[in-house]
C-alpha cells in the first residue's frame, strides 16, 4: 500500500503490538496518537496529526479491563470531531460477547450494550474475528465484516501432518464450529458434553464419539481459566486419544490457566494473538492474524469482497 493513501492506521495502548504487524503487511505507518492519564485513572486521546477526510482504522481489542473498551470510545469520538472521512474499528477480540443473550432473568445483554457505545460513538464499520455468537452481528445497524480464525488454524493443522486426525470440542456449543473444521479437512468429529458446577468450574464430562488411537485437534474460540480445555484434554487420554492438541481463537488466559495447561495432557495450545499473551507457558503457542486483517483493510478501501478470502 502507498503511504500516500488516504487512509490512516492507529492504535490503542494493549493492541500496539498487533497494528505494527498490520502496518507491516500494509506497507504504511503507524499513526501518531498521545493518550495522557491523570492522576485518578482518567485518560485522554488525541491525534497527533491531521487525520481530516481519511478512512481512519482504530486497532483495539477490547478484552478486560474495561480501560480498552473506553480507550477505543475515545479515539473514535476523537476522530469524529477531527473530521475523519469515516471511522472503522478494527476489533479482533469482541469483548463481553459472552453476554449475547439474558439466560437467566434480570441480566444485562452486554455485547448489545457494547455495540450500541461503539455505534453512538460513531463508528462506520466494524472488522472482527470470531465473535462468540454470530448473532452479535445483528446488534449493528452498520457494515459488521467478521472474519474466522480457520484461516489460520486450518493451513497449521494441514502442516502437523497428522494420522488418525480427529476434531472434538469441549462442549455441545461449539459444535458448529468444530464441525466446519471436520468436514473441511475430511475428519471424524467427536463432541463432549459437560455439565457446570457454576462458572468457570466444570463438574463431569462426557465423550460422544471414538478418540482410541487418534490424534485429537480441540476446537474452541476462547480459552478463559482452561478449566473446560484441559478437563477435555485429559478425559480423551484417558480414552485412549495417541496425542491431544488444542486451538482457540482468543487467549484470555486468566489465572490458574497458564498453570493448568501445562500440567494437562495438552501438548500445545495454539491461539491467534488478537489479545496479547504475556504469562510463562511453554505449551501456548500464538499465530499471527495481522496479514488477514491488513488484507481485509486492503479490500474495504478498494471495495472489494471480503468473503471470498474465507477458507471455511
Amino acid at each position: 500500500m502507498s503511504e500516500k493513501a488516504n487512509f490512516m492506521v492507529f492504535s490503542g495502548t494493549k493492541s500496539r503490538y498487533l497494528a505494527e504487524k498490520i502496518c507491516t503487511s500494509l506497507n504504511c505507518p503507524l499513526g501518531n496518537m498521545n493518550i495522557t492519564h491523570f492522576a485518578d485513572g482518567e485518560f485522554a486521546v488525541s491525534y497527533e496529526e491531521s487525520i481530516r477526510g481519511a478512512d481512519v482504522f482504530l486497532v483495539q481489542s477490547t478484552f478486560p479491563n474495561s480501560d480498552n473498551l473506553m480507550e477505543l470510545l475515545l479515539m473514535v469520538d476523537a476522530a469524529k470531531r477531527a473530521s475523519a472521512k469515516s471511522v472503522i474499528a478494527v476489533v479482533p477480540y469482541f469483548g463481553w460477547a459472552r453476554q449475547d443473550r439474558k439466560d437467566k432473568p434480570r441480566v444485562s445483554i452486554g455485547a448489545k450494550l457494547v455495540a450500541d457505545l461503539l455505534s453512538v460513538a460513531g463508528i462506520d464499520r466494524l472488522i472482527t474475528m470470531d465473535l462468540h455468537a454470530d448473532q452479535i452481528q445483528g446488534f449493528f445497524n452498520i457494515p459488521v465484516d467478521h472474519l474466522y480464525g480457520s484461516a489460520v488454524f486450518l493451513p497449521y493443522i494441514q502442516s502437523l501432518k497428522l494420522d488418525d486426525l480427529v476434531i472434538a470440542t469441549p462442549d455441545v456449543g461449539g459444535s458448529k464450529r468444530a464441525s466446519t473444521f471436520s468436514k473441511y479437512l475430511g475428519v471424524p468429529l467427536v463432541l463432549c458434553n459437560k455439565t457446570r458446577a457454576k462458572a468457570n468450574e466444570v463438574a463431569t464430562m462426557q465423550i460422544i464419539g471414538d478418540v482410541e488411537g487418534k490424534n485429537v485437534v480441540l476446537v474452541d474460540d476462547i480459552v478463559d481459566t482452561a478449566g473446560t480445555i484441559t478437563k477435555a484434554a485429559n478425559v480423551m487420554l484417558e480414552a485412549g486419544a495417541k496425542s491431544v492438541r488444542a486451538i482457540a481463537s482468543h487467549c484470555v488466559m486468566s489465572d490458574p490457566a497458564s498453570e493448568r495447561v501445562l500440567a494437562s495432557a495438552l501438548e500445545e495450545m495454539v491461539f491467534t494473538d488478537s489479545i496479547p499473551f504475556c504469562k510463562c507457558c511453554s505449551k501456548v503457542k500464538q499465530l499471527s492474524i495481522a496479514d488477514m486483517f491488513a488484507e481485509t483493510i486492503r479490500r474495504v478501501l478498494n471495495n472489494e469482497s471480503i468473503s471470498s478470502q474465507y477458507i471455511i
